[in-house]
């Protein structure tokens, strides 16, 4: 394994759409100094894992892949490790080298260049453009010519993530995510168009703007600074006018900050589709005081009111955490009158997972029984699929707009979504990858719908 051989890699990703798009940056950051993509592990010269700790469940799995990895390292001791993500945070990895000697570098979230430095020491890569790859990256800018798509992703990606806003500040008791990714920083606009018009260039038809709180996208620029606007909708109303982009999706907005202005963007701005995702978490108002929301259900009905008032059409999907601490039955039974009331169109049940350094692990004790937790989750789930299913079901004999993503390779079904983000398949024997077709739906089920092709849009 030598600079002129090209370092052969893999990536394992696990948790949130950031980590995907923290994935693919590394990748391209990769390709740009000449290494080259592997399906398996084993056949790599270099194994990444991008990891997710926001709840216990994810983090095990990060341990039996680590596990996994050091009989690899140990047939190829020159094989390099690297462990990414959440999991290394933003300080000292200081216990994790002790506990996993086997691994030989730690990339905290978002931040590529403790491996680009390694690669350098160990003349795997050419170091001038390795130096130029961190210089630009450490400034926070986009590369000259654009962002670089990894070569797997070349002519195949119609949907993209666009990280806008890195880290949060927010702080809710049981989110461990401020203390591994860092505080809030908002992205320059002029670079994030600038990414954003490299990927259309390369075959995007859609981007879906990145946040732990999106909304909050330049709160933290000045006026002015860097090009950066001084609010989600602007930079909204900027990424409307490139060409070929045909639509737009926003994630992960907060009830306290989701302005009439965004609404209003979203309402006017055509290629804006009409999706908000707007997290919960609880429908109790003592527990989302405990878990420092920093508003109440009522204001949670008051905002879902507002949103189909300004959007009509506008589907809308939630999260919810069940088993919190010190949750009683009642409080859970709130819950599911919220969500009975509301009719979402989506919401992701999460049971509570204590994590280390939050203010609900350090105050609370874990005292809901697993079990419990588990029983509260099924019955939102089972609720939320029924609600899933009826909303689903007026599409039937309706024709949606679908952007077609892939095809299925076992089914041979083509594959997409509708701007309110319902998931399609199809049969047809064309080349739809990427085009905006008209599906008629035969078929709605809670999670996907069936339909025939009508006409390209």
């Amino acid at each position: 394994m030598g600079y002129n051989d090209g370092v052969k890699y893999h990536i394992w990703t696990i948790g949130c759409q950031m980590n995907a798009a923290d994935s693919q940056r590394l990748a391209s950051a990769l390709e740009r100094l000449g290494c080259l993509p592997v399906a398996q592990p084993e056949e790599a010269d270099l194994i990444v894992l991008n990891t997710c700790v926001v709840r216990q469940s994810a983090e095990d799995k990060v341990y039996g892949r680590l596990g996994s990895l050091k009989p690899l390292k140990e047939r190829r001791p020159e094989r390099i490790i690297g462990l990414m993500g959440c999991l290394v945070g933003v300080h000292d990895p200081v216990p994790l080298r002790r506990r996993f000697s086997w691994v030989d570098v730690f990339l905290p979230p978002s931040q590529p260049g403790p491996l680009l430095d390694y690669l350098v020491e160990r003349g795997l890569v050419d170091e001038a453009r390795a130096l130029e790859e961190t210089e630009s990256r450490r400034r926070s800018r986009v590369q000259e010519g654009g962002f670089l798509l990894p070569l797997q992703e070349r002519g195949r990606l119609v949907s993209a993530y666009v990280p806008v806003v890195l880290g949060c500040s927010h702080a809710c008791t049981y989110c461990i995510i401020p203390y591994r990714r860092g505080p809030e920083r908002s992205r320059p606009a002029d670079e994030i168009v600038a990414e954003a018009e490299a990927l259309v260039a390369q075959g995007v038809r859609e981007i879906t703007l990145l946040g732990q709180i999106v909304d909050r996208y330049g709160v933290d620029l000045l006026p002015g600074a860097r090009g950066g606007p001084l609010s989600l909708a602007g930079l909204l109303r900027r990424l409307h006018g490139i060409e070929e982009l045909a639509r737009i999706r926003f994630l992960t907005s907060h009830p306290s900050w989701m302005t009439d202005e965004l609404l209003d963007g979203v309402g006017a701005l055509p290629k804006v589709c009409e999706q908000i995702e707007v997290p919960v978490q609880a429908g109790d108002d003592q527990v989302l005081a405990r878990m420092q929301r920093g508003y109440t259900a009522a204001d949670y009905r008051r905002l879902v009111a507002r949103i189909r008032e300004r959007i009509p059409g506008a589907s809308i999907a939630t999260d919810v955490i069940v088993g919190f601490p010190g949750e009683t039955e009642a409080q859970f039974q709130r819950t599911y009158a919220l969500l009975a009331e509301l009719r979402l169109d989506k919401a992701h049940i999460a049971r509570y997972s204590p994590r280390p350094q939050t203010l609900a692990a350090r105050r609370f004790p874990d005292d809901v029984p697993e079990e419990e937790k588990e029983r509260r989750r099924k019955a939102l789930d089972e609720l939320q699929a029924e609600i899933a299913g009826e909303i689903n079901a007026r599409l039937l004999d309706q024709t949606v707009e679908v952007l077609v993503e892939g095809r299925d390779r076992k089914k041979r079904r083509w594959w997409g979504r509708t701007r309110t983000d319902k998931l399609v398949f199809f049969e047809d024997e064309g080349d739809w990858l990427g085009q905006l077709v008209n599906v008629r739906i035969t078929w709605a089920g809670p999670w996907s719908l069936i339909g025939e092709v009508e006409n390209e849009v």
